[in-house]
């Protein structure tokens, strides 16, 4: 049997070494690995693993022998599902892993752009000390309005975060989850978008990225924004429209963001069309890394294993996840 897996830049040796005790060849190959290269090594594998390559209908027909597809994270937008559905071939990722972690991250962004802690940080390494001058001037969270765009596993514990542990009036935008569920979880249903936005001081994006979410937050969502209001990504880069943020951000139409996704990664401090952000103050970039604990890690690297098993035993594989996009699908596959 083999199994290839790209991304090897995102280390995952218990994975790796699980695969191969279980006498599976096993092909690494970097995220910016060619089509015509992929397509190469996956004519004759049994399992394709993806976190981030894109993965086409032309990659997918190249596989005549392919058992499924295991997304070891949680987006599956880089995939061609309907090319893996025309030739049912399962498709699975790991939604359950980083749910909190993640949240700990938005969080982590919040705090940080409130308390201006990396500008202080700087301050004291350069000069040794800050004076308490209106220029470091920071807000409490305490009291303050959160937005949640998207309330699923990761925005409720978010919320939960938020609510509990900071008194934060937490207000949600999903069309796919009803005022009851919000409320258990702490968070106010808002219908329209637009009341969220100009409610909220900080809006924090935990949407899928499909069709209809792309450039979800574009010029006339910052325009309906509050001044002070920060912006949080630790969903899609592709959820915002990003020179509409940039000038947004120029602007002073809304105080902050912080961002740890981006359409086109990796970044850069040069060449790059996000290459203005290193010099915002107001702005804190993180490189995609908000999952990237020990702990995430070891539930993600088990899992995966997990579900590698049940196709190359050629058992159903279970899917856990709710977007509709793997729960149309009808072939080799058993839902949670």
């Amino acid at each position: 049997m083999k199994a290839v897996r790209t991304d090897r830049e995102l280390e995952c040796p218990n994975l790796d070494a699980g695969l191969l005790a279980r006498g599976v060849e096993l092909v690494t190959l970097p995220e910016h690995v060619s089509e015509e290269q992929l397509m190469t090594e996956v004519a004759n594998a049994d399992l394709l693993l993806m976190c981030y390559t894109r993965i086409t209908a032309r990659v997918i027909q190249a596989a005549s022998r392919l058992r499924g597809i295991v997304k070891y994270g949680v987006g599956i937008d880089a995939i061609d599902l309907e090319a893996a559905r025309s030739l049912c071939i399962p498709v699975v990722n790991i939604p359950e892993y980083a749910e909190e972690t993640v949240a700990e991250g938005a969080f982590a962004l919040m705090i940080a752009l409130s308390r201006k802690l990396c500008a202080l940080d700087a301050e004291m390494k350069a000069n040794g000390w800050a004076w308490p001058v209106q220029s470091w001037l920071g807000h409490d969270l305490a009291g303050k309005t959160l937005g949640l765009v998207g309330v699923g596993r990761i925005g409720r514990n978010l919320a939960r975060m938020a609510g509990a542990g900071f008194r934060m009036r937490v207000l949600g935008f999903d069309p796919f989850v009803d005022a009851p569920t919000m409320r258990l979880a702490g968070v106010e249903k808002y219908e329209v978008l637009p009341d969220l936005l100009g409610t909220a001081d900080f809006v924090s994006l935990h949407s899928v990225l499909n069709g209809d979410t792309r450039h979800l937050i574009g010029r006339a969502q910052f325009e309906k924004m509050k001044p002070s209001a920060v912006l949080i990504n630790v969903s899609r880069g592709a959820l915002v429209d990003e020179a509409a943020l940039l000038e947004a951000l120029r602007e002073n139409r809304i105080a902050g963001a912080g961002l740890d996704v981006f359409s086109q990664e990796p970044l850069s401090t040069s060449r790059h069309s996000l290459s203005a952000l290193f010099s915002m103050r107001n702005v804190l970039l993180t490189p995609h890394l908000t999952f990237f604990t020990q702990e995430a890690m070891e539930r993600l690297e088990r899992e995966t294993l997990e579900r590698c098993d049940e196709l190359l035993n050629n058992r159903p594989v279970l899917v856990k996840s709710r977007d509709p996009r793997l729960l149309c699908q009808t072939h080799g596959v058993v839902f949670a």
